[in-house]
């Protein structure tokens, strides 16, 4: 058997040789350096299989410690040297967030032996020596390669540094999208992932404040969907529809961090930029300002003279107050009552350490408004709303400039307050200071909506889908929306899209089965409200859908059974109050009706804003009662009414 030392590996025009240790191109030698080679033996002996780059790095520099931008920066030059001998095929494969993979087939023969022939390399972008001179005892390949590895690594960083200038037209024109995926926690202690997922949470805040006009960010909830996947760059880029991809790590010994960041071109995996930094916590958010200013010169973003001048102007912040922030959002996240209660804790403790931390504000402004939408026994909607409000409000006191705070404080006013004015006013701040803020854009439809702008309120939850297109409650609002205007077919193929990424996400199901009854498929509505009962028994929504599709189908004794559930459920809860009006309105039981209006009323539930829309209050539409609880909340009212 032939030794692996003495093995040569085909693909394309290449033959890779690793007894001599050369590469050719049709016969012709191309110049790599020594660790390039290394890089590419292993990529071609793995060909097909993911390579990660922490195992490439302990293999290739064993000895030493070397940050992932080296690696990146030699894969830069592998990739370039292969493609342009090799007309544009691309070879090696981007894997975000974990390696490279080698993407053409290989063969593998015994290396022929015999000089290896001393001609000019293939790859334009090296240098070779191919004369014969007094240094021709030597194989003259190895002159070759040992001059280009002279001129490749005095090079590298340079082609990488002004590649931007000498090449303008890999920006492209318009308005690009950028990913910037979970930061990956090399800390090797999974108590610190709340450092890592906020370090991209703060990154996708820093590059959506740049250029909105030219440069789209994908939200958070979307990004996050990659943490720990393999998939290559070029399946992200089709799953989010964007041409810039931002990944990286972080590393934290006490109170330092070391966080590598390198910017990739999706188009054909060019590594426009990469850089490692090391960093006292207390001065995170200028490192996160100086990837954010990286990012911006590399895609040619036109910054105002604000812009620039915010950058510059991070200040060092308290790293505890730092670190309760970021725990606060790591829990905030997660979405559900004790996270948010855990949240609340952690950004009070963060005020406390610094009382003019306005983000820390901001953050319990968001954690407060979320439970109080949230059916839950810790905190009443009317204790939990006003304190959204009033963090809200102390926030932008400290820094106008949060659009979050602005949007917190608009729902606050719309869910809660009913002041439609007021709530406008900030939706339209948040926009106009974060238009990738996908949240903004999502609530903003409802505002919309509620007011009568049907087309624009589709048109806005479009913005928050675009800018956060794996968000399964952007797209369980947007099948709500479409339903509320009366566009059930368009519902119903969204509902669809929206279960394919979560079969078992409840909301979803349940306005699909809305739009259902809206074109009266009676059967195809029961059809899902019993398939997530059986899901999950504990399932409100599709239990109330149940009861509504019973209801207009005049089976009223299952109807009946439904609405005792939901009565034995509300006790000591009014959060069911709305669904128990609604079902009583199907059963045309007026008064019972009303009576649980009146209760959503006094709890000042947000679902009360949807009384106009032409979705669950058919029956008691035209009832004196109805119009003045329409004048109380004050919405307009729908057309026919």
């Amino acid at each position: 058997m032939q030794p692996p030392s003495q093995v040569e590996y085909r693909f394309g025009p290449f033959s890779l040789n690793t007894g001599d240790k050369v590469l050719l191109c049709q016969g012709r030698v191309v110049a790599l350096t020594a660790k390039a080679f290394e890089i590419l033996t292993m990529l071609v002996q793995n060909s097909g299989s993911s390579l990660a780059k922490a195992e490439m790095l302990r293999q290739v520099w064993p000895d030493s410690f070397v940050d992932e931008s080296n690696l990146a920066q030699h894969i830069f030059q592998l990739r370039k040297i292969l493609e342009e001998a090799a007309g544009g095929r691309a070879y090696i494969e981007t894997i975000p967030r974990y390696g490279y993979r080698f993407t053409q087939e290989v063969q593998q023969s015994p290396a022929p032996s015999g000089e290896i022939p001393a001609t000019a390399p293939a790859a334009p972008a090296t240098a070779s020596v191919g004369r014969t001179d007094q240094t021709a005892a030597k194989p003259r390949w190895i002159i070759a390669v040992a001059l280009a590895a002279a001129v490749t690594v005095g090079t590298v960083g340079v082609y990488v540094a002004n590649e931007r200038v000498s090449n303008p037209s890999r920006v492209k024109a318009g308005k690009v999208m950028l990913a910037v995926l979970p930061f990956e926690n090399l800390s090797r202690d999974a108590q610190q992932e709340y450092l890592s997922n906020g370090l991209t949470e703060e990154m996708i805040t820093q590059l959506g404040n740049l250029e909105p006009e030219r440069l789209g960010v994908i939200a958070r909830t979307s990004a996050m969907q990659y943490k720990d996947s393999h998939k290559d760059v070029r399946q992200i880029s089709r799953e989010l529809g964007v041409d810039y991809i931002l990944e990286g790590s972080v590393r934290r010994e006490g109170d330092q961090v070391r966080i590598t960041a390198q910017l990739i071109q999706v188009r054909d995996q060019t590594h426009l930029w990469a850089k490692e930094y090391d960093r006292n916590l207390r001065d995170i958010l200028a490192l996160e300002s100086n990837v954010a200013g990286s990012v911006a010169r590399e895609i040619q973003l036109r910054l105002t003279p604000e812009q620039t001048a915010s950058l510059a102007a991070a200040h060092a912040v308290d790293p505890q107050a730092y670190e309760l922030y970021l725990k606060g959002r790591y829990f905030w996240n997660k979405r559900n009552e004790a996270a948010y209660i855990k949240a609340i804790d952690f950004f009070n403790q963060a005020i406390a350490r610094d009382p003019q931390y306005a983000r820390a504000y901001s953050g319990l402004a968001d954690a407060y408004a979320l439970l109080g939408s949230w059916p839950n026994a810790e905190l009443s909607r009317r204790v939990a709303m006003p304190r959204a409000k009033e963090a809200a409000l102390t926030a932008l006191k400290l820094d106008d400039s949060l659009a979050e705070s602005h949007a917190s404080l608009a729902f606050v006013e719309m869910q809660y307050e009913w002041n439609w004015a007021a709530s406008e006013q900030e939706f339209r701040r948040a926009i106009a200071l974060n238009p990738n803020y996908a949240t903004a854009h999502q609530w903003f439809a409802y505002w919309l909506m509620v007011q009568g702008h049907a087309d624009d309120s589709i048109a806005e939850i479009a913005l928050a889908r675009k800018a956060d297109p794996l968000s399964t409650i952007i797209r369980a609002d947007t099948v709500e929306l479409l339903c509320a205007a009366g566009r059930f077919d368009e519902a119903i193929a969204q509902a669809h899209e929206a279960l394919e990424l979560d079969p078992n996400f409840g909301i979803s199901r349940y306005f699909l089965g809305v739009a259902y009854i809206g074109k009266k498929m009676y059967p195809e509505a029961l059809a899902e409200y019993q398939k997530g009962v059986a899901i999950d028994g504990n399932d409100e929504w599709s239990r109330v859908g149940l009861g509504r599709v019973y209801a207009v189908r005049h089976d009223r004794a299952n109807a009946e059974k439904i609405v005792r559930q939901l009565l034995q459920d509300s006790r000591g809860r009014g959060e069911l109050a709305l669904e128990l009006a609604f079902l009583y309105a199907a059963l045309d039981e007026k008064d019972q009706a009303f009576a649980w209006l009146d209760k959503a009323y006094q709890n000042r539930e947000g679902g009360l804003m949807f009384l106009n829309t032409p979705l669950y209050f058919d029956a008691v539409r035209f009832d004196p009662r109805f119009t003045k609880l329409l004048r109380k909340i004050g919405v307009p009212r729908a057309n026919g009414q």
